[in-house]
């Protein structure tokens, strides 16, 4: 099995690149939900790591794979720009997952 990444930028591809991980560029919600498509039906695919500004614009296709199929695993990860997340957002998702604060 081997990850995939899907980006709207060079920079996180390049990155990716340099540890291994091949991918694709896309900026229009058509093409993101044909290379999730595309990236859902390669059998050697285990992993799809994919920029936040691009699940944005594509939700239910997203969840409709996490949900209904069994690979691959889809990973929402921040680009060059940052993440829209706060700043203890790890902390409370640990918190409100098994209810430990830390």
């Amino acid at each position: 099995m081997r990850f995939w990444l899907i980006s709207d930028n060079h920079d996180t591809a390049m990155g990716m690149r340099l540890a291994g991980i091949e991918g694709v560029i896309v900026h229009e919600p058509d093409k993101v939900q044909k290379a999730l498509q595309e990236a859902a039906d390669q059998e050697d695919i285990g992993v799809v790591l994919v920029t936040e500004r691009l699940v944005a614009l594509c939700p239910d296709l997203v969840y409709d794979i996490k949900m209904n199929r069994h690979r691959p695993l889809i990973v929402e990860i921040p680009d060059r720009h940052g993440d829209g997340r706060s700043e203890d957002s790890i902390t409370r998702y640990v918190r409100e997952a098994i209810g430990v604060k830390i």
